[in-house]
């Protein structure tokens, strides 16, 4: 079962063009070195700040062995800290768990709920 992992935060203003390259250092990295697959989403309407990382994870226990593995790897602990800390709005980091939705049969449904034969 795929899992989407949905992180929403905020960038300090003063920092974007630096927090801009570290973000992308961070995808990298991470879609470099781990088993699981990230975007970096930008706002199109809304707040102008507030950015998106949206992971793919094979399953829940996939994303907990690569979280693991991610805060216990220190070259990515040097890339991530410096932005969680000095760029981040503290406080603003907002996470929201996804899963795909798999029909059973594969069928087409009909209007009224009914699977065709």
């Amino acid at each position: 079962m795929t899992v989407y992992v949905y992180q929403t935060f905020d960038i300090k203003q003063e920092k974007f063009v630096e927090a801009f390259k570290s973000l992308e250092k961070i995808v990298q990295y991470r879609n470099e070195n781990y088993s699981h697959h990230i975007k970096l989403l930008s706002p199109i309407v809304g707040p102008d700040y507030t950015y998106v990382l949206l992971s793919e994870y094979e399953g829940l226990a996939e994303m907990e062995i690569q979280n693991k593995k991610m805060f216990d790897d220190e070259e990515y602990k040097e890339i991530f800290t410096p932005f969680f800390l000095e760029m981040m709005v503290q406080g603003s980091m907002s996470t929201s768990m996804f899963r795909k939705v798999k029909r059973n049969s594969g069928k087409p449904v009909e209007k009224e709920g009914k699977e065709k034969d």
